[in-house]
């Protein structure tokens, strides 16, 4: 049943579509006005698709209401955004504001492959049938269609629309394939609140950054401004006042009820991004007819003669009026043909509901972390280039729904595939050497590394802040772009929001990107680039769309000399909260390459995002017990270390010692002079905090009946809750005893001792644990 607000549009309608003067009849193949190029046919087309989306904003409102569908926002107001879809190529990829259902339903009909008034039904009440989120969420999104899909949160969808612009043309100028032609424009859709958040004028200050740079930026940014932010007038000038004179971005403004002139300065705008290969910006000005959403009740914020002000301008009625006034259609026949598409949809609204939802916990977190470990190894150990025949990482459609994430067995952990050998001592090489490469510290591993798998591997891309020609802060990318060019590793400008963002669009373009955060701090300044986009996208698309990154961060405190807070970070809380995120923290040279390896094969193969946090006051240490023993060095390794795999240091039986990065080494000094007082124990180096090791936590944990987390994170959110509750939730009854650092920042200089844990307090909880 219709409120009164979705009664008085349709009576509306139905009245100004009545009075419109007929013109002279028009045959279909007819242009719709003398002197314009779009015929009856393509308008009653794009007629078509407006009422549709209409329509399926009026059954996603009823949905909900009779307790079917569930919470989405709707587009009446702003069908004029079907000319986008028109006057783009079906072949251009495109990022979606969430009130683009016009431009949904007329892209899919023309892309074929799918039926757009099923498809966005059966999101509207989560079906699993759903064919692209299966259920997760009411999104837009296509394969066939190049439609990417977004969810709503604000703007963050803008830097990944800026690295996918910066990918076209990388890929063509490396001669690698992507699943778009070469000349494409990216459509990046907001709102005109949206516009004003700090994600999207960081993306558009990055896209004219670096056409600025003469580095083509094909992207083409529509602000669809209908004035208002859910309750929050923006003012009238404002959009065109921020972005139309700005050096570097050419500015378009259309009235997008207007449907003809929407389609002619549409135009204009993408043959000129397409032509120049540079950004544009194009204020699309719209209407919001239904409010923000459907409980959204606008009579709370806004005046009655402003809300009529809105109906009036409603762009399906200006539409209609334009075909009938042309003569290529009758009121009477636009009128039925207007009903004939609300029942074709109401009909579908119908069969829809009760669709089957997703059944289980496996079902809905089947696309999140794809797992294929076999595959993985293979993929490390490759000593040939990518095979021509493997489809690169953004066309490759792996159906993860078949494929549900390995679950390991807590109780079957004395048997396990893969285990690390416990009887390994703390400075033997994981694996065997790499061309018989000499002993390195961690910097000169990954570096190392990264060296010969962008000489194997074409679809590697380094970059970030400092990384291309000083070679990073630490060293670590040194001589990398000498050798490789500046195509594949190149500097960024000092934003961490579109450092991530380029890999977000990287990746859907086939290659696999590896970003570098130069400080773990500054990783939480574009936090949700990995929260709301990277880890999201195979979920919502369930596995159609990836984003394979390795996002190298220089982790963790302890260095001397240098710092303060943003420079000695040990947050990792909010970083293991990210469903599906790998996060893997090496200690050692040889594990780093390993790791690294896995970290490059698990998102070739499964898209997975990983982040490498690396412990920068290990960087170029050299020794572990004594000055000048050389014990930290090893040789880096082409071995895997599969994902969520622990590594055993020693074969003590008084206690396992639990940790990870820096606490490796302090616990490994620790264990060498408890061994002297006569107590042996082993040191688990947990390698990867997501997912967490459970089952060798658990195995080696259960060998000596006593756990030591010695943990250099912050006590409260840090790793050693988390190890601790593995080992109750797994019923081991022995002791456990954690020592971490305090719950406070990271200080400057010698006050750090008072804050971080050190091996004496390490050494300390040891001895008090088997004394007990």
């Amino acid at each position: 049943m219709i409120n009164e607000r979705e009664a008085e549009l349709d009576r509306r309608f139905r009245a100004a579509v009545t009075a419109v003067r007929p013109g002279s009849p028009r045959a279909a193949t007819e242009s719709v006005l003398p002197g314009i190029t779009h015929t009856v046919a393509a308008m009653l087309a794009l007629f078509d698709a407006q009422a549709a989306s209409r329509q399926l904003d009026l059954a996603a409102r009823a949905l909900t209401a009779a307790g079917h569908g569930y919470y989405s926002i709707g587009s009446s107001g702003h069908e004029g955004n079907v000319a986008l879809a028109e006057v783009l190529r079906p072949t251009d990829p495109a990022l979606l504001h969430y009130r683009s259902g016009a431009f949904f339903v007329h892209r899919c009909r023309r892309a074929g492959g799918g039926d757009p008034v099923r498809d966005v039904l059966l999101g509207v009440v989560a079906a699993a049938a759903d064919p692209i989120s299966g259920g997760r969420h009411k999104v837009f999104g296509s394969a066939p269609a190049a439609i990417l899909p977004q969810t709503s949160t604000i703007a963050s969808h803008l830097p990944r629309a800026v690295g996918l612009a910066f990918a076209l043309d990388r890929a063509t100028r490396l001669g690698r394939f992507t699943p778009w032609p070469s000349d494409a424009v990216v459509l990046c859709t907001f709102g005109d609140a949206s516009a004003n958040h700090s994600t999207a004028t960081g993306a558009i200050n990055a896209a004219v950054h670096t056409a600025h740079q003469q580095i083509p930026m094909p992207v083409l940014f529509v602000c669809e401004d209908n004035g208002i932010g859910l309750s929050v007038p923006t003012p009238p000038d404002w959009i065109r006042s921020a972005y139309g004179t700005r050096p570097g971005l050419r500015y378009f403004e259309v009235d997008g009820s207007d449907l003809l002139a929407t389609l002619t300065i549409s135009a204009e705008a993408v043959d000129w991004v397409r032509e120049n290969r540079l950004p544009a910006f194009l204020r699309l000005r719209t209407t919001r007819l239904l409010g923000h959403a459907g409980s959204d009740v606008e009579a709370a914020y806004r005046r009655a003669g402003d809300i009529d002000a809105e109906l009036r301008r409603d762009p399906i009625t200006a539409t209609a009026r334009l075909l009938v006034g042309s003569g290529g259609i009758g009121a009477r026949e636009l009128i039925a043909r207007y009903d004939a598409i609300a029942a074709e949809v109401a009909a579908v609204a119908e069969q829809v509901t009760g669709a089957a939802t997703l059944d289980s916990a496996a079902a809905v977190i089947a696309p999140l972390a794809p797992h294929h470990p076999d595959l993985v190894r293979a993929d490390v150990v490759r000593t040939g280039p990518l095979p021509e025949t493997m489809p690169p990482p953004g066309a490759r459609v792996v159906d993860t729904r078949a494929h549900p994430p390995a679950e390991t067995d807590p109780d079957n952990s004395d048997s396990l595939p893969n285990s690390p050998d416990p009887s390994s001592n703390s400075t033997a090489a994981a694996g065997n050497s790499v061309e018989q490469a000499p002993a390195m510290t961690v910097a000169q591993s990954i570096n190392h590394t990264l060296t010969q798998l962008l000489e194997r591997d074409s679809d590697l891309l380094v970059f970030g802040e400092d990384v291309g020609r000083k070679g990073g802060v630490y060293g670590v990318t040194k001589g990398l772009q000498r050798r490789f060019g500046a195509r594949r590793v190149f500097d960024t400008l000092l934003d961490e929001q579109s450092i991530l963002g380029t890999a977000l669009g990287a990746g859907p373009a086939g290659f696999v990107p590896i970003p570098e955060i130069q400080y773990l701090a500054y990783l939480h300044n574009a936090l949700d680039q990995i929260r709301g986009e990277a880890a999201t996208q195979q979920f919502f698309s369930t596995g159609q769309f990836r984003n394979p990154m390795v996002v190298r961060i220089a982790s963790y405190a302890y260095q001397k000399g240098f710092g303060g807070h943003f420079h000695n970070d040990n947050s990792v809380a909010a970083l293991r909260d990210i469903p599906g995120l790998v996060i893997a923290s090496p200690a050692r040279p040889d594990d780093a390459a390993a790791m690294l390896r896995t970290c490059v094969a698990a998102a070739r193969v499964d898209g997975r995002v990983c982040l490498f946090l690396e412990p920068i006051a290990l960087y170029h240490t050299r020794d572990l017990h004594a000055p000048g023993d050389d014990g930290w060095l090893a040789t880096p390794t082409t071995d895997p270390i599969d994902i969520g795999r622990a590594r055993i240091h020693g074969d003590g039986t008084d206690l396992t010692i639990i940790t990870f990065a820096n606490g490796l080494r302090m616990s490994l000094r620790a264990a060498h002079r408890l061994s002297q007082q006569g107590i042996h124990a082993r040191v688990l180096d947990l390698s990867w905090l997501a997912p967490l090791p459970t089952a060798d936590i658990l195995h080696h944990a259960r060998a000596t009946g006593r756990v030591l987390v010695a943990d250099e994170t912050r006590r409260t959110g840090g790793i050693s809750e988390s190890v601790c509750t593995a080992l109750v939730d797994a019923g081991f009854t022995g002791p456990i005893t954690r020592v971490t650092s305090a719950d406070s920042f990271v200080p400057l200089g010698p006050a750090t001792a008072h804050v971080l844990l050190d091996e004496a307090t390490i050494e300390k909880a040891a001895v008090a644990l088997v004394s007990a």
